[in-house]
């Protein structure tokens, strides 16, 4: 089946980054949000990252109105019933991302296939809510999407060798590179990024170093482009604390356990920058 069009759903930073660059790469989509504010702040965001793509040179202005008038945004899933490859990018629970699969495959189309952008929630579970289990499969796209290039591309238990063909052919159209992960908690970009972000944070809680000392010891010393708590800050520390559990409950070790800095920092509201205030001020 000739794949064109896409339903994302969830409007948020990766939801709308996702239908962006479904769309630069001509596939039509349906940007579905269950409130229509977000979808709004989801346009102005796409419009924003289009025009500094035009103000570099490498996007012209007409390429770049196509792309807007290709996301059609809706507060309807029962619209998505025409979609030929949906994405779920909501929250990272994992009870909401069971209930939602579980709504679409009672109104998509049979040969549809059902993709969660999780970072750590099991596939197989997400599949097992479903009776299309060969045709559900993660598709980890990393944050800022329209600009990194990986895709981690998840296998369930009984995703069919189909089924990831086609996934890894869509991320050849999108200009990004699919790396296969098995369907363990956190996969792999996070089962090894979220225990050096914790272990640094532990550094913090211990008074080994301040958040400053640590990121400049790891950009300049171990040559990473962001320090770790830059990059937590930048991931949501309410994200890295739910991903920790998941790696803490899945996997039973306590090395994954979330340093308790972590959770009273997320109780008290203090998420990183989209909350003004992590590790650092913003």
């Amino acid at each position: 089946m000739e794949i064109k069009t896409v339903g994302v759903i969830g409007a948020g930073t990766m939801g709308h980054g996702i239908a962006q660059v479904f769309a630069h790469a001509g596939f039509a989509v349906q940007l579905v949000d269950v409130a229509q504010p977000m979808l709004d702040r989801a346009h102005a965001a796409i419009a924003r990252s289009l025009g500094k793509f035009v103000e570099k040179g490498t996007l012209a202005p007409a390429d770049r109105d196509g792309i807007l008038g290709r996301i059609w945004m809706t507060t309807s899933l029962d619209l998505l019933t025409g979609a030929d490859y949906i994405v779920e990018a909501i929250a990272e629970d994992a009870d909401a991302k069971r209930a939602l699969f579980a709504s679409l495959d009672a109104i998509a189309k049979a040969e549809a296939t059902l993709a969660s952008n999780t970072s750590s929630i099991s596939i197989t579970t997400l599949g097992a809510a479903t009776k299309r289990p060969d045709r559900v499969l993660g598709m980890h796209f990393m944050n800022p999407v329209p600009l990194m290039p990986l895709v981690e591309l998840i296998r369930g238990q009984d995703t069919s060798p189909e089924s990831m063909r086609i996934a890894f052919e869509i991320c050849a159209r999108l200009g990004k590179t699919a790396v296969e992960a098995a369907d363990y908690p956190g996969f792999i970009a996070n089962r090894i990024l979220m225990p050096m972000i914790n272990e640094a944070i532990y550094a913090v809680m211990e008074g080994v170093g301040t958040p400053e000392a640590i990121d400049t010891v790891m950009k300049l010393g171990m040559n990473h482009p962001m320090g770790p708590l830059t990059l937590a800050d930048f991931i949501g520390l309410d994200v890295c604390l739910a991903i920790l559990t998941v790696l803490h409950d899945g996997l039973g070790d306590p090395k994954y356990r979330p340093c308790p800095l972590l959770r009273r920092m997320v109780a008290a509201g203090r998420l990183g920058q989209k909350s003004g205030q992590g590790f650092y001020t913003y």
